[in-house]
């Protein structure tokens, strides 16, 4: 008797949802989940019109020449995209692609040289591709300032996406959303916030920064090195009360991978603050980790993985910090190399 009425609480749920805010779409509720001790309606909208969606309104065109040129090298000598592709991410027609690779003389011919014995390769993401195997109505529209590509040493086809960060949640509620999925404090009140792009500095580091409507400013800064890629986080409180709750999520995505996309959990290991997704043939692994970290966990759908952070509470005029880590492993005895990790003080603020 209790799971009916549990099923059929859960049944009212949906039917609410879709006709308070979705009638105009066809979704189908499909379950429940907890994102960070968050209870959230998911819901798996038409594929056709989420891809179609994304293809239409999700693309950044090129500001210049040199803009032009720099992703079309991100996207054709790194990420090895597809003409329609580079036309997901860009806008511009398979003509004006053809015509660009021309000028700009990028082939096959041309691909450059990786030194491997410099840092490790890592790269804005461009867009174009879907970062997710599975779950990607959990992610409509995914905005690219958040997301970088670091490259594995062992396979320089191979790359992980990085997206950092996802999420921030606060006593406001959801405050910031790097794609479509669950409403934020900005979409309730229509407002669009801006697209921006990684400021990319000399040795390869990244830069984001973004300030929200209310005052709110938050930013990232990548610096690769040669065995792993340091990562920082900041958060400024410009509105005029004090942000407490201010939980974060970070997400490795191991779509492209080679030998780390199995859609599995098995294939992961969670030791505070370090999660680590094992290779197939259990030689190599990916190592991540943020402090003060708040929640290691991993979805096999995606797959992905993540050390989410949490800020401590932020008064008005005050700066919060977080430590990230990434980096990639062959050996066979993960614990030791998490020690090993936590011996370079990394996470010292």
């Amino acid at each position: 008797m209790d799971r009916l009425k549990q099923t059929n609480f859960f049944f009212f749920v949906c039917i609410s949802f879709m006709v308070i805010g979705f009638t105009s779409k066809k979704f189908e509720c499909k379950n429940i989940i907890t994102i960070n001790g968050d209870m959230s309606m998911q819901f798996t909208e038409d594929h056709n019109n989420v891809r179609g969606e994304e293809g239409k309104n999700n693309f950044r065109k090129p500001k210049n020449d040199d803009d032009l040129k720099y992703w079309l090298e991100n996207m054709v000598y790194y990420h090895h995209f597809t003409h329609e592709e580079i036309h997901e991410a860009t806008g511009l027609s398979i003509d004006e692609i053809s015509e660009a690779l021309k000028k700009f003389s990028i082939d096959n011919k041309h691909q450059p040289t990786r030194d491997t014995d410099n840092s490790l390769l890592v790269l804005p993401y461009p867009g174009g591709r879907h970062h997710r195997i599975g779950f990607l109505e959990g992610a409509i529209d995914p905005q690219r300032e958040t997301k970088i590509s670091v490259f594995t040493p062992w396979d320089l086809n191979s790359y992980i996406v990085v997206d950092i960060p996802e999420a921030i949640w606060s006593n406001l509620g959801l405050t910031y959303l790097a794609h479509t999925h669950i409403p934020t404090i900005w979409t309730e009140q229509n407002i669009e916030l801006e697209k921006l792009e990684w400021q990319r500095k000399p040795e390869s580091v990244l830069i984001c920064e973004r300030e929200l409507p209310n005052g709110i400013v938050f930013g990232t800064k990548v610096t690769p090195h040669q065995n792993s890629v340091e990562m920082e986080m900041w958060l400024k409180n410009g509105t005029k009360d004090t942000l407490t709750d201010l939980r974060v999520q970070n997400c490795v995505m191991l779509k492209n991978a080679a030998g780390f996309n199995e859609l599995t959990d098995s294939n992961k290991v969670y030791t505070f603050p370090y999660v680590a997704t094992k290779s197939q043939d259990g030689r190599k692994w990916i190592i991540t980790a943020w402090e003060p970290c708040n929640r290691p966990w991993g979805n096999q759908h995606v797959p992905c993985m993540h050390s989410d952070p949490k800020f401590s509470d932020c008064p008005p005029g005050e700066m919060r910090t977080l430590k990230g880590w990434l980096s990639f492993y062959e050996g066979s005895n993960i614990q030791e190399e998490f020690k090993r990790i936590a011996a370079t003080g990394w996470d010292n603020h």
